[in-house]
C-alpha cells in the first residue's frame, strides 16, 4: 500500500514510521523544509524513545520518504493521513485551518480513489468539513474521482508511542462506507494479528472517542489531586488512599497518582475543546469545567508549600529544580507545571537552577535564560534553599542523599510527584513536603 502522511509532528512522524515498519511505502509531508532536510539526515524534530532508530532503519530501506511536495506525493495514495496541528484558540476551540488547508490540497491533486483520514485530534463534525473541502477542489477541477473520509484518532502516550502504535490497546476507525472499511482493515491487519482490537464505528463516534478518552484520564488526575488536597487538611495520606482505592478492579491503579497537575499537548487542549464544543451546542460540561479548574489550581500547590515554609518573599533564594518536561521520557514543555512554578518563584524574587535529561533545549527555546540550566542534577544543588522535584524521571528516583546533603544549602525537599520516602528523608535530617500528606 502507498501511504501519505501530512504533518511530521509527534503524531504524523510516529504514524508514518510505524506503518513503514510493517512494510507499507510511506511519504511524510511537511511544509517546513528544514525539518524535512533534518529527517533525511536522521535529525528528529521531537524526542521519543526508539523513534530515531526506526526512522533510520526504514529510511535506509526506502520504506519511508520525507518531502515538502504534497502534490506529487498524494497521487496514487491508497490512504492519506492528515496529521497536522490543531492548536487551541483563545476560546479553547480547536483551530482547524491547517486540517482544512491540507484537505483542499488533497482534493486539488489526487488522481485516484483513496481514503482521506483525519489523524489529528479534531472536534466532532470535522470529517464532514474535510469531505467538503476535498469535494470543492474536485468540483473546481471538473473531475469525478471517488474518495472516502475516515476518522482514525491516535491514542499514543508520549514516551511510549512506538509500543502504543505497534501493540495498540485498540485501533478506532470511523467510516461510512464498506470500501473505506476494507482499505483500513488491510492497512491495520499487521497490528491486529496478535489480537489487538480494530474497532469500526461511525465517524462522529470515532471523533468523540478521542476526546472522551482524554477527558476521562484528565478527570481521574484532577479527582485524585482534589482528594490529595483534602487529605492534607484531614491528616490522611493520599498514597495510602490511592493504594486502597486502586485495588478495587472497578477503579484500577492507573492515573490516580497525586501530583502538581497534568500538562502536555493533549489533556489541556482536549478538555478545553470538549468544553467549547458543548457550549457551542448549548450544553455545559460541568465535570470537565471542574477538572480544568482543579488542574490549574494544582500547578500552584508546590509554590504555596514553598512560601508557607519560607515566606512570601523569596529574594536571595535559589531553588534546585529537577525535571522540567510535563512528564518523563519526553521533551514536551507544553502546559508543563514547571513553567507555572518558575514564573511564581521569579515573581517572588527567587531564582531557579534546573536540570532535565532531555527537555532543557526546548525549555530554553520557550523561556530563554529566565532560569539557569546545568548538565548534572547535583550541580543544581549548590547553595540551594530547597530541592524541587517536578518531573519523575527515573534518574531522580534513587539519588545519593549524601551528595545532596553536601551540596544543598538547606535540607529541604519539595516533592511534586511523591516519589521519595518521608521516613527515610526525615531520618537523614531533611524537612520533606509532598502532595496529599502532612
Amino acid at each position: 500500500m502507498k501511504i501519505t502522511v501530512v504533518g511530521t509532528g509527534y503524531v504524523g512522524l510516529v504514524t508514518g514510521t510505524c506503518l513503514a515498519e510493517v512494510g507499507t511505502y510511506v511519504t511524510c509531508i511537511d511544509i517546513d523544509a528544514n525539518k524535512i532536510e533534518g529527517l533525511r539526515n536522521g535529525i528528529m524534530p521531537i524526542y521519543e524513545p526508539g523513534l530515531d532508530a526506526m526512522v533510520e532503519r526504514n529510511f535506509k530501506k526506502e520504506k519511508i520518504h520525507f518531502s515538502t511536495d504534497l502534490a506529487s506525493s498524494i497521487k496514487g495514495a491508497d490512504v492519506a493521513f492528515i496529521a497536522v496541528g490543531t492548536p487551541p484558540g483563545e476560546d479553547g476551540s480547536a483551530d482547524l485551518q491547517y486540517v482544512l488547508k491540507v484537505a483542499s490540497q488533497i482534493g486539488a491533486n489526487m488522481n485516484s480513489y483513496g481514503v482521506v483520514v483525519t489523524k489529528s485530534t479534531v472536534p466532532v463534525g470535522t470529517a464532514e468539513k474535510v469531505r467538503g473541502a476535498v469535494q470543492a477542489e474536485l468540483d473546481k477541477r471538473g473531475v469525478d474521482i471517488p474518495f472516502d473520509i475516515a476518522s482514525n484518532p491516535e491514542f499514543l502516550k508520549e514516551g511510549a508511542a512506538i509500543d502504543d502504535f505497534m501493540k495498540p490497546d485498540r485501533i478506532v476507525v470511523g467510516v461510512d462506507s464498506e470500501k473505506a472499511q476494507e482499505t483500513m482493515s488491510k492497512l491495520y491487519k499487521p497490528f491486529i494479528m496478535n489480537g489487538h482490537p480494530l474497532i469500526f464505528m461511525d465517524i462522529p463516534s470515532a471523533e468523540m472517542t478521542k476526546y472522551a478518552a482524554n477527558a476521562m484520564l484528565a478527570t481521574r488526575i484532577s479527582f485524585m489531586n482534589d482528594i490529595a488536597n483534602l487529605c492534607e487538611i484531614m491528616g490522611a495520606d493520599v498514597n495510602s488512599v490511592r493504594r486502597g482505592i486502586g485495588s478495587d478492579p472497578r477503579i484500577g491503579s492507573r492515573f490516580i497518582y497525586a501530583g502538581i497537575g497534568y500538562g502536555g499537548s493533549c489533556f489541556p487542549k482536549d478538555v478545553k475543546a470538549l468544553i467549547k464544543t458543548a457550549k457551542e451546542n448549548d450544553y455545559t460540561m460541568r465535570i470537565l469545567e471542574a477538572v480544568e479548574d482543579v488542574n490549574e489550581d494544582q500547578k500552584s500547590v508546590l509554590f504555596d508549600k514553598i512560601t508557607n515554609h519560607l515566606g512570601a518573599d523569596l529574594s536571595g533564594k535559589t531553588f534546585a529544580m529537577w525535571g522540567l518536561s510535563f512528564k518523563p521520557n519526553t521533551d514536551d514543555m507544553r502546559e508543563a507545571p514547571s513553567l507555572v512554578l518558575i514564573d511564581k518563584i521569579k515573581a517572588a524574587g527567587g531564582e531557579v537552577v534546573a536540570y532535565d535529561p532531555v527537555s532543557m533545549p526546548e525549555t530554553k527555546h520557550m523561556i530563554g535564560d529566565k532560569i539557569t540550566y546545568v548538565d548534572d542534577p547535583y550541580d543544581a544543588l549548590d547553595g540551594a534553599a530547597a530541592l524541587l522535584l517536578v518531573t519523575e524521571w527515573s534518574e531522580f528516583k534513587l539519588p545519593d542523599w549524601d551528595t545532596v546533603s553536601s551540596r544543598i544549602g538547606n535540607k529541604l525537599v519539595f516533592d511534586g510527584r511523591n516519589i521519595y520516602d518521608r521516613e527515610e528523608l526525615n531520618d537523614l535530617g531533611y524537612s520533606y513536603f509532598c502532595i496529599g500528606s502532612k
